[in-house]
């Protein structure tokens, strides 16, 4: 049987962890918690991919082949140049495969209440962690802690990539917010 790696390391009991190189943070620094938004995305990617229709499923393994590289990229050391870089091509990439699937999709014009097909509210749950992801970039850009402005722009369009893979696991199954009935005023007996 081949040697299995090493799952515990005792080396985060003392609340701080690595980042690649040489620098140990707190484990609750902010690139930490990016990168914890970042996986946390990367799972419930990987529950959907687990209940998706087959081009569905191939385009979230892409997704999260790349959530990869961007968790990389976050988490080296500034010492240290990144194995992994998103630049303007992989976000323009990232645009042309969006192009691609809006045309397999039909996006209503209103919101749309995510649960009609597992795997599309899955989607849809890892697009709002994207959109988390995204804040926290954004602040550790805004404080030096990340110097990529790229990643930006990448989370943005990745989120609306998620958004219509979502509409492209529902087929026509779409449950769209409406207005409700508008409540009475306690005050005054009327809407």
């Amino acid at each position: 049987m081949p040697r299995q790696p090493r799952v515990t390391t005792r080396t985060g009991d003392d609340g701080k962890t690595s980042l690649y190189g040489k620098e140990r943070v707190p484990k609750y620094d902010e690139r930490i918690a990016l990168l914890g938004d970042l996986d946390e995305a990367q799972s419930a990617l990987g529950l959907a991919r687990a209940g998706a229709k087959r081009a569905v499923a191939a385009e979230l393994l892409a997704v999260q082949r790349e959530l990869y590289e961007v968790m990389a990229e976050v988490g080296t050391s500034p010492e240290r140049d990144p194995a992994f870089r998103v630049d303007a091509e992989k976000i323009a990439a990232l645009e042309d495969r969006i192009s691609a699937m809006k045309a397999k999709a039909t996006i209503p014009a209103r919101f749309v209440v995510p649960g009609d097909d597992a795997a599309a509210a899955a989607i849809d749950l890892g697009r709002t962690i994207v959109r988390r992801a995204e804040r926290g970039a954004a602040r550790l850009l805004d404080e030096g802690g990340l110097t990529n402005r790229e990643l930006l722009p990448y989370l943005n369009r990745l989120s609306d990539a998620l958004f219509v893979l979502a509409r492209v696991q529902e087929g026509t199954r779409k449950t769209v917010a409406t207005p409700g009935p508008r409540p009475r005023s306690a005050s005054r007996g009327r809407p």
